[in-house]
This record gives C-alpha cells, sequence and structure tokens, in this order.
C-alpha cells in the first residue's frame, strides 16, 4: 500500500509570521512606515483602478525608485532574513513530518502567498516547502520590470486543485483543466488549509466543500473575525497562531494525520476483501 499523503496549503503573512512579510525591511527600507506605504498602495489603487496586489507590486518598485534603490532579486531575498514568526513556526515542520512517518502519513507542506516570492526565498523556512507560490516579478538587467506572477485572493483557489494533482508548475494550463484520469494524486479529502482571515475565506470554502480540513488561525487582534469564520462554517477549526510543541495547533493536525492513516487502513482492507 502506498503511503496516503496529507497536503498543508498555508497563507503566509500572519499566518505564519507576525505581520506582513514587507513591513519588517522593504518597507523600513524605502523610508516609510508599514501605514504610510500601505495607505499609498490603496490609494494608488483607487485611483488607477489597479487591482490591489498588482498595486502593492508596483509600488514597491516605484518606491524603491524614489530612493534610488536597485531593487534586485537579492535585495528582497535579503529582506526575508529579518521576518518574525508565530511560536513554534520554524520546528513545526520537521515535527509534523515525524508524527506523520509514524502513522504511515507523508506530509508536504505548500506555500500560497500574494506575498513577494522573493522575499520568501530569504526567509528561514523557505526550505521547508515542497512548493512556494507567490507574487514574483520578471527581470531585465537585474531590476523588476514586470509581474512574472500575482496571486490574489480568490486565484489561490486554483492551487488546491494543482496540488491534488500533482500540476505544480504554473505555466502547465492544460494538464490541471483535464480529466484526472487515473485518478488524483492528493485526495481532495487529504488537503488542509491554513489562513488567518478573510483574504482566505475563498480557499477555506473550497477546502470545507470538498471535505478537506480548513483551519483558521488566530491573535488575539483577530480572535473575532476569525470566530465569525467558523460561525459563518467557512473553516472547521480555529487555532490560536502558536505552532508549538504540544500546541492546539499540533493537536489538531495529529487528529488530521490519524484520521487520513484510519482512511487508508481502511480502504485497504476494503480493497483486500473485495479481492478475494
Amino acid at each position: 500500500m502506498s503511503k496516503p499523503i496529507l497536503a498543508i496549503m498555508y497563507d503566509f503573512d500572519k499566518t505564519l509570521s507576525t505581520t506582513d512579510m514587507q513591513n519588517y525591511s522593504f518597507i523600513p527600507m524605502v523610508g516609510m512606515t508599514p501605514a504610510e506605504f500601505w495607505g499609498a498602495t490603496g490609494e494608488f489603487s483607487q485611483k488607477s483602478g489597479c487591482e490591489r496586489i498588482l498595486s502593492y507590486m508596483f509600488m514597491m518598485i516605484a518606491k524603491a525608485k524614489e530612493k534610488g534603490i536597485k531593487l534586485t532579486r537579492e535585495v528582497l531575498r535579503e529582506c526575508g532574513k529579518n521576518i518574525k514568526y508565530h511560536p513554534g513556526v520554524t520546528t513545526w515542520f520537521q515535527r509534523i513530518n515525524e508524527y506523520g512517518a509514524t502513522k504511515g502519513v507523508k506530509v508536504e507542506h505548500y506555500l500560497v502567498s500574494s506575498g513577494t516570492k522573493e522575499i520568501l526565498e530569504g526567509c528561514a523556512i523557505y526550505d521547508c516547502f515542497t512548493k512556494v507560490y507567490g507574487c514574483e516579478y520578471y527581470y531585465e538587467n537585474g531590476e523588476p520590470v514586470w509581474p512574472k506572477l500575482a496571486i490574489n485572493y480568490t486565484q489561490k483557489t486554483q492551487f488546491f486543485f494543482r496540488i491534488a494533482k500533482g500540476v505544480t508548475d504554473v505555466q502547465d494550463d492544460d494538464s490541471v483543466n483535464e480529466k484526472a484520469r487515473d485518478g488524483l494524486r492528493i485526495p481532495y479529502t487529504n488537503i488542509a488549509y491554513i489562513g488567518d482571515g478573510m483574504t482566505d475565506v475563498a480557499c477555506m470554502t473550497l477546502v470545507n466543500k470538498n471535505k478537506g480540513y480548513s483551519i483558521g488561525v488566530y491573535t488575539d487582534d483577530n480572535k473575532d473575525k476569525v470566530t465569525q469564520i467558523l460561525k459563518d462554517n467557512r473553516c472547521r477549526f480555529i487555532v490560536k497562531a502558536d505552532y508549538s510543541k504540544d500546541a492546539d495547533m499540533e493537536k489538531v493536525f495529529k487528529i488530521i494525520i490519524d484520521d487520513i492513516s484510519n482512511r487508508a487502513i481502511l480502504e485497504a482492507k476494503e480493497k483486500a476483501l473485495a479481492a478475494k
């Protein structure tokens, strides 16, 4: 029997990190406060009619140019080194992988962020993910000139299907839309999504409808909003943003792994009986 796979999809900003990834280094580098940068982004979006994710990508380039900063991929990667995480995040991946292994379940981690992929490339946990998706620039002469990939909150849902089918190349539109004739690499029921708020509702709802596991994480600042998402049946669990050993997040995922393991054992027994 092949090992069942649990795919965990993660948001990043305020889900794994304590705030938006640009707030730690990039925004101070261009001489602004987070309130000033995001305020300017919102104003530009309203004035231009530009979608908000594309607006922040534009504003990053514009504000860097104003300060005479050459915004190379390397500069953005350096911005990832100062990211602060919720408790336990840096050891979470190994711990949950090891528990999965004891139950015969392979755990894969997928980061699906509307943040900046180049910043993510410099963060301490980048190599913990099977695949990282984020907003990314196309470069000419070492500088960003165009969005290579932009992921807004509803566009995140495509990665649910890509991960299930094992079609992880964003340029492969044909395979992700074809019927999975040999079955899904990862059943929808074996996919979990972790997010911190309203920007994750589309993914949470999709995961719920397909009988996967959606988890809303909260801090003291946003517990009421996340609780409302649970009341609206848009997620299955809400958990404090604490990934430490024996914290509620770990307990919930041990239950999920146990569930997937038990279902796999039952399915194997049923196939064996049917073959007799």
